[in-house]
């Protein structure tokens, strides 16, 4: 089965300094049917403009991924990790038994595009901590990348819950394939470009819930940025 999920369908928040959109239900965009989909509960994709972010906040029992588009934000958190994150790079932060962090745009003129992205945990009051990777371009493209994992693997970031997370950089007219196993569901995002799913047609923004496939063919009719999530569904 094939749930379509479109870009102007998201929950959206806008103030001065931020422009949000929600896959799932955030903060005061609630949808009762769409508050999760397995261990994924957040998805969303934040628009931050210079010198402004989120100050230091708390955070509890949350796997939180956040990955760079454009820009750069600076971080620091109470478990001790500080510093920065760039285009291409991806860090995980375990909030586990109770975390405060902040998220800034240090740019006097650069905008920051990032998405950030919240897992249910396996197990709750896990140790507060911190990974961080660089996945370039080059090795992203023309196939599905692992960056993130439930399994301590090398080069892979490590997340304390049955999932996984692919990125691709796909080109114009190249198509890849996601197998997918029994009783698991994927869900694809769109960060930007035109891709065909299983004969679903996406534009920037769109998604995809997919359950009961054997088989995920993506092909790009652009050039395209892709995100996709391979995860247990006993949620």
């Amino acid at each position: 089965m094939i749930d379509i999920k479109r870009s102007n369908e998201r929950g959206h928040t806008q103030i001065d300094w931020l422009d949000s959109y929600h896959s799932f239900s955030f903060g005061e965009y609630y949808d009762p049917s769409n508050i999760h989909f397995g261990p994924l509960r957040v998805m969303n994709d934040d628009t931050i403009q210079p010198g402004e972010g989120f100050p230091t906040h708390p955070h509890r029992d949350m796997e939180i991924v956040t990955i760079i588009l454009e820009g750069t934000v600076a971080h620091k958190d109470s478990s001790g990790g500080e510093g920065t994150i760039t285009v291409n790079e991806v860090q995980r932060m375990t909030a586990g038994s109770g975390i405060y962090h902040s998220e800034f745009n240090p740019s006097d003129w650069e905008i920051l595009k990032l998405l950030q992205i919240w897992f249910i945990p396996n197990r709750q009051g896990l140790t507060p901590s911190y990974e961080q990777k660089k996945f370039s371009h080059d090795v992203k493209k023309n196939i599905l990348l692992k960056v993130v994992s439930g399994n301590k693997e090398e080069g892979v970031i490590f997340i304390n819950q049955d999932a996984e997370i692919f990125l691709s950089d796909l080109e114009d007219g190249k198509e890849i394939t996601h197998k997918l196993k029994e009783s698991r569901g994927a869900y694809i995002h769109l960060i930007e470009g035109a891709v065909n799913v299983n004969g679903v047609l996406l534009s920037n923004g769109d998604a995809v819930e997919i359950t009961g496939e054997e088989k995920i063919i993506i092909a790009a009719t652009a050039s395209s940025k892709i995100i996709l999530f391979d995860m247990a569904m006993n949620f």
